[in-house]
């Protein structure tokens, strides 16, 4: 979706006008996963769930995109304040925060942001889940007011979403209305966790994209943590294993890449990548001989990384001639 800048509520929520405006507008049309939710609530999530223990900031003027963002990272382990990101994601020439800022601060102190999938049924698990949802909603009535919030609980039996909102540490909006609200916003939603724990509804390819995030901010050793979360969340999974060989070799960690290296090997015998990343590590720990006979295996398979393959035995030979001074 278009970057969108949020800034904020200027008093509240005017609930009383809710229902007016729904009817006015047609509800089935403006609410469709409210509509579905009322015959398919999702399996294995409870009807009921709020999540206490998420701390409230009340925002500062139309600063609402580091309040929530403090919010989320403060549970997620950061002890952070709404004015400790003020810098890092409040854009003052357009008084707001756009979202791609509010996906990259948490990733510079070390978490992840994951960018959920714009479903109601995925905003729910997560919260079921443990992890608070920091949501971009239309709050204006007649004219677009962008707003950053976080639900933080649901109650299926009366309809309602909890959110800590603005000025509210309990602000409670019926699952229609919120939809409404959050609909325009195109479904915008992000959770912020640790990097060893996977969000409840990740997908693999987002996961490993949002790591991605995380160590293009310089957070190695966090980093290697949310690839080791991926692999044991999806053991199968060649890019998580490759993703975690190369983070840990690219900061040193030798043996630990080697090790990750020969365990994918055993579940993908015939990949190019991992034996020419394991033969990589083998030479730089001065294992050439073992790294050239996997090197060897690597040139006889037919793949796009022939040229990888062929620079990486160029380079064992070379270190071979120069152990043997010939």
């Amino acid at each position: 979706m278009p970057a969108t800048i949020a800034n904020g509520l200027r008093q509240g929520w005017r609930l009383a006008l809710c229902a007016a405006v729904l009817l006015l507008c047609g509800c089935s049309t403006l609410i469709p996963q409210t509509v579905a939710l009322r015959t398919a609530w999702p399996a294995g999530v409870p009807q009921q769930v709020e999540l206490t223990q998420v701390p409230f900031f009340p925002q500062k003027d139309y600063q609402c995109g580091p309040a929530a963002l403090a919010m989320a990272m403060d549970y997620s382990g950061a002890k952070l304040r709404p004015e400790d990101l003020v810098d890092e994601v409040w854009l003052p020439s357009r008084q707001g925060s756009l979202q791609v800022e509010m996906l990259a601060a948490p990733r510079r102190h070390g978490l992840v942001s994951y960018h959920l999938a714009p479903q109601y049924t995925d905003l729910l698990r997560e919260v079921a889940a443990g992890h608070p949802v920091l949501i971009l909603q239309d709050a204006g009535l007649l004219f677009p007011e962008w707003h950053y919030a976080v639900v933080n609980g649901f109650d299926y039996a009366t309809g309602t979403i909890y959110l800590r909102s603005g000025l509210e540490p309990r602000e409670a909006m019926p699952f229609s209305y919120f939809e409404r609200t959050w609909r325009a916003g195109h479904y915008w939603a992000m959770v912020v966790t640790p990097p060893d724990q996977v969000p409840a509804t990740a997908t693999e390819d987002r996961w490993l994209k949002a790591l991605l995030g995380l160590a293009r901010a310089g957070k190695p050793e966090a980093t290697i943590r949310g690839y080791r979360a991926a692999v044991a969340r999806w053991p199968d999974s060649l890019p998580a294993s490759v993703g975690l060989a190369n983070t840990l070799h690219d900061n040193g960690h030798l043996d630990e890449a080697a090790k990750v290296l020969r365990t994918a090997l055993q579940r993908f015998p015939d990949s190019t990548i991992v034996l020419n990343n394991l033969a990589q590590t083998l030479s730089d720990q001065g294992r050439n001989g073992e790294a050239l006979a996997l090197i060897r295996r690597a040139d006889e398979t037919r793949s796009p990384f022939a040229s990888e393959v062929r620079a990486t035995r160029a380079l064992i030979e070379e270190r071979m001639k120069e152990r043997t001074g010939s």
